[in-house]
């Protein structure tokens, strides 16, 4: 590996801003000095006639006689009213320019007299020319700082890259998990960077973009750190956003502030984040696109191209919004590789969840493996969430170690929402969520190709009052048609068993989620899963397009209105038909119903081997006394916008 080069001596970032302070104490000086003499000094107008009134009257202390300006100011004797003024210190402007007349008339009536310093000529010039000086020295000011190499406009234009050192490498491979396809397209990177000699004598030439994209908080920043690591390199690190300001042009002189810096430190890696903020296709919205941002991106692609082969400076970057990323970035010869970061299996959630819980004390009853097969869907930052809100329910309840139960209340708290124990329901409200939840348990246990029921309760969670939650056994990547039509007879479960029980007009609005959901899943069954008969195998694009011309906005419709039409049709056959379904399932089994509710409202939480014992007709374990809430009534109303939901 080549020796690394010492990163070159920059400007330092004060140098401006010294400049600046050293104008602003310069303005505020000019500014007291032409102005010290500006304000309220307690001294009243008055005329000239009216002082020598006082003057007659022997009424004048004293008085100060200004010769350049002819202007007389003193002491009144005794105050006195004039203009429904009261007047103790006067100034007066003298009508003729030599005040020796006026100062004998002083000094016949012995008034004390004494001479003032006028501000001069000067001061007067000063006072008009100032801000004109002002003014121009201080676009002369910009403008010299706008020539110094047309990136620095008050230092806009210097990149704020983070470097790592060579030498402290702080994250590895060991840190990263569950995207073993990842690290492995990653590997070939770290070896150039280490032994490049091996790569050219055979003439290969390293991608010069390397394009990271997945759902967010799958590590895709944590990868990019952990190739620098492994490779020992620096790593140049810098979100997409911070190219784009309000100045155009600031974000092109920020690329090539950043390759410059690159390229000195060669062999190094660049890691943009979020690209999709800077990288957006050109030309797209409303006027015609975003000048600034599209200056970037041409930059950008100008300094991709601009790469001799093999100089040992890689770029990385990340992003979850690839569709919308201008196709000239991702061509040959720019981001030529894509390294998909997905969302880890169970395999990778149980060694993510190792990872992270290295750094806690565990209990001899966790086991990882059970917690990830529990965990579906969750992301790496999800899992180290998860182990996080573990231990800090462990620390919270004085423990020391983190035991399984705290792992189960931690995985509630994030796919259920928190626990909302200050919510006091009454017990007409109970017991309808009970047989709500209980509908959605039963026909989750009696509808076949389903995933198992975890745990059903009736404790409020976030915005739900009750939850029923069913975890797949094993990560699924496609769905039957038997799966997804089960979903929806779960979905109308909760809704069916408040019409049977309490009869259709004592339903609530506890299942407008559920319908949400289950009007969802029918229309994609209809228009992107080709599950329609009537339909066909076919994908239908509902959206309007709207179409941005020159002068005017067009619209475009991709489906007639008898397509349309049909699919409404077909999207109300599907949802009416599992509503039917949960209807006979819940009335042929009425008994386990009342059943289910019955034991929810004692126990409030049901495990998947309770939910099993009762339909069976298995009598529970006693319930514990500390385990029982109260329910009282109470003045407020409940929260009815969300009040069950389902999986």
């Amino acid at each position: 590996m080549p020796e690394r080069t010492q990163p070159p001596k920059q400007r330092p970032a004060n140098a401006a801003p010294s400049r600046l302070t050293l104008i602003g104490v310069a303005l505020a000086i000019l500014i007291f000095l032409v102005f010290q003499n500006v304000g309220d000094d307690g001294l009243t107008e008055i005329t000239y006639s009216q002082l020598s009134q006082e003057l007659e009257q022997d009424n004048v202390a004293l008085a100060e006689v200004d010769r350049e300006s002819a202007e007389v100011s003193g002491e009144l004797r005794r105050p006195t009213t004039i203009d429904e003024r009261e007047v103790t210190r006067f100034r007066t402007q003298l009508p003729f320019d030599d005040p020796a007349p006026f100062v004998a008339r002083l000094e016949e009536k012995k008034v004390p007299i004494s001479g003032k310093k006028g501000n001069g000529a000067w001061m007067t010039l000063l006072m008009f020319t100032l801000p004109w000086i002002l003014i121009i020295g201080f676009w002369v000011f910009i403008s010299r700082q706008m020539r110094q190499g047309g990136q620095r406009a008050f230092s806009f234009g210097r990149i704020n890259a983070k470097t790592l050192a060579a030498e402290r490498p702080d994250v590895s491979f060991d840190d990263v998990a569950g995207a073993d396809e990842a690290k492995a397209e990653l590997k070939e990177i770290i070896e150039f960077l280490k032994d490049p000699s091996r790569f050219r004598a055979l003439g290969a030439r390293l991608p010069k973009g390397v394009l990271l994209i997945g759902p967010p908080g799958t590590g895709k920043t944590l990868l990019a750190r952990a190739v620098a690591g492994e490779a020992e390199v620096p790593f140049f690190s810098i979100s997409g956003s911070d190219f784009v300001e309000m100045f155009v042009g600031v974000g092109a002189a920020r690329v090539r502030n950043l390759f410059e810096e690159g390229k000195k430190n060669a062999p190094c890696i660049i890691f943009i984040d979020e690209l999709d903020a800077v990288g957006r296709m050109r030309g797209a919205g409303l006027g015609g696109g975003h000048d600034e941002r599209e200056q970037t991106l041409n930059q950008l692609l100008v300094e991709l191209d601009g790469f001799e082969p093999n100089t040992g400076v890689i770029l990385l970057s990340a992003t979850n919004r690839p569709d919308v990323l201008d196709p000239a970035l991702l061509r040959p010869g720019r981001f030529d590789r894509h390294v998909v970061v997905d969302m880890p299996d169970v395999r990778g959630r149980e060694m993510i969840l190792r990872i992270h819980a290295r750094r806690i004390p565990l209990a001899a009853d966790v086991d990882l493996g059970v917690l990830a097969r529990g965990s579906p869907g969750l992301a790496g930052a999800d899992l180290a969430n998860l182990v996080n809100e573990a231990a800090l329910l462990a620390a919270r309840n004085g423990k020391d170690q983190v035991d399984a139960s705290d792992f189960e209340d931690a995985t509630d708290k994030i796919i259920l929402g928190v626990e909302r124990k200050s919510l006091v329901l009454t017990e007409d409200e109970r017991r309808l969520t009970a047989y709500h939840e209980a509908g959605h348990a039963l026909v989750t246990v009696l509808v076949p190709e389903l995933d198992p029921l975890h745990k059903v309760t009736i404790v409020p969670h976030g915005r739900a009052i009750g939850v029923t939650l069913s975890l797949p056994e094993e990560d699924r990547r496609s769905f039957t048609r038997a799966y997804l039509s089960g979903r929806l007879v779960v979905a109308y479960g909760g809704r069916v068993a408040e019409e049977l029980v309490f009869g259709p007009e004592n339903i609530t609005t506890g299942a407008a989620q559920d319908f949400q959901q289950a009007t969802d899943l029918a229309r994609r069954m209809v228009t992107q899963f080709g599950m329609s008969e009537k339909i066909g195998p076919i994908t239908v694009d509902e959206q309007e397009e709207l179409i941005f011309l020159a002068r005017e906005v067009a619209h475009r419709h991709h489906i007639s209105d008898h397509t349309a039409q049909m699919i409404d049709t077909e999207i109300q056959r599907i949802t009416r038909s599992a509503y039917r379904e949960a209807t006979s399932l819940l009335q042929t089994h009425m008994d386990d119903l009342h059943a289910l509710a019955a034991a929810l409202l004692e126990r409030e939480t049901l495990s998947r081997e309770e939910v099993e014992s009762v339909i069976a007709g298995t009598p529970l374990a006693p319930v514990e006394p500390e385990h029982a809430r109260s329910h009282t009534k109470t003045d407020e109303p409940p929260n009815t916008s969300a009040s069950h939901s389902t999986s």
